[in-house]
């Protein structure tokens, strides 16, 4: 490991080659226009960015380092922060292999705009994930061509790639699972029908227009993965708490389940199960603010969370 003249820090790899070391940040937030991701200056070629910038030497640890990252191109402070995933995508430009750790960050509250720096609808980015209204009229279409592209292949690859598509977009019998959303976003840049294959590959390619807006280098790619994990992670562990107020009505906290998951859930037996899990209690008093009768406020309860060291991991 070396430190380079601008405070980055490199590492050293076979015959010479250096490998420089990234930290993005995919930022989630929760307003009343729904689920947000926090986005900084603009990249390549003027595509939205996620905030970033490299390992510097001051950096106590990586943790520290996205952190101060995030601050400083946004303005926003982190809470909630966990190592996502790594990536070593070549379709960055360059010679030199960059490296990125991604971190996932939640936050309560969007905060104010700033020139450069501003919150932006998470689904502009994955119109096709949100079935909170059944399914989005892109999907029938997205699937006639990944079909074309599957039947453009050899027999061998071909039964793959059908494979693959049946799994990830529900087909042939298959239900509709909506961790996979890093599974479907990779279809469909091998398909070549998001923007950010074409330019990658550098050249021409059939990209629509509805598979959401794309971001400067591997950035769509992180905020895939991000979503796949919050998505997941909200079935087992009381990571929704991050995005809340202190105190919140079931309709709130079934809401906020509801953008991230990207379906309705049965109301019923979601609010069993949180009040079966002890992970709330009522507070006593009430909210007027839901426009009918006025609703129990509830509040979170870490201290089960802490009793219950399985579920922290």
């Amino acid at each position: 490991m070396a430190e380079r003249a601008d405070g980055a820090v490199e590492l050293h790899a076979h015959q010479g080659q250096t490998v420089g070391v990234g930290l993005n940040a995919v930022v989630v937030a929760f307003d009343d226009a729904g689920p947000r991701v926090l986005l900084a200056n603009s990249g390549e070629e003027g595509m939205p960015a996620l905030p970033s910038g490299p390992l510097e030497a001051e950096h106590r640890t990586l943790e520290a380092g996205v952190r101060s990252w995030v601050e400083r191109q946004t303005g926003q402070p982190l809470g909630f922060v966990e190592q996502l995933y790594t990536f070593g995508d070549k379709s960055r430009p360059g010679t030199r292999r960059f490296v990125s750790i991604a971190y996932l960050a939640l936050v309560r509250g969007a905060a104010d705009e700033r020139p450069a720096a501003g919150w932006a609808d998470l689904y502009a980015h994955f119109p096709y994930e949100d079935w909170r209204d059944g399914a989005p009229g892109s999907i029938a279409l997205l699937r006639e061509d990944l079909q074309d592209w599957a039947e453009d292949a050899g027999s061998g690859t071909k039964r793959g790639r059908l494979a693959r598509i049946a799994s990830a977009f529900g087909e042939d019998g298959q239900r509709w699972n909506e961790e996979r959303v890093l599974e479907r976003y990779e279809l469909l840049y091998e398909a070549g029908l998001v923007a950010e294959a074409g330019r990658d590959r550098g050249c021409a390619v059939r990209a629509r227009a509805d598979t959401g807006v794309p971001l400067a280098l591997d950035h769509r790619r992180m905020l895939a993965t991000a979503i796949g994990r919050l998505r997941a992670k909200i079935k087992y562990r009381p990571v929704l708490f991050e995005l809340m107020p202190d105190e919140f009505t079931l309709f709130d906290l079934q809401r906020i389940a509801e953008a991230l998951s990207g379906v309705r859930l049965h109301k019923p037996n979601f609010r069993r199960l949180m009040e079966s899990q002890g992970l709330i209690e009522e507070t006593g008093r009430l909210s007027t603010q839901t426009g009918g009768r006025p609703a129990k406020l509830f509040r979170y309860r870490p201290e089960i969370t802490m009793e219950r060291p399985g579920e922290t991991a």
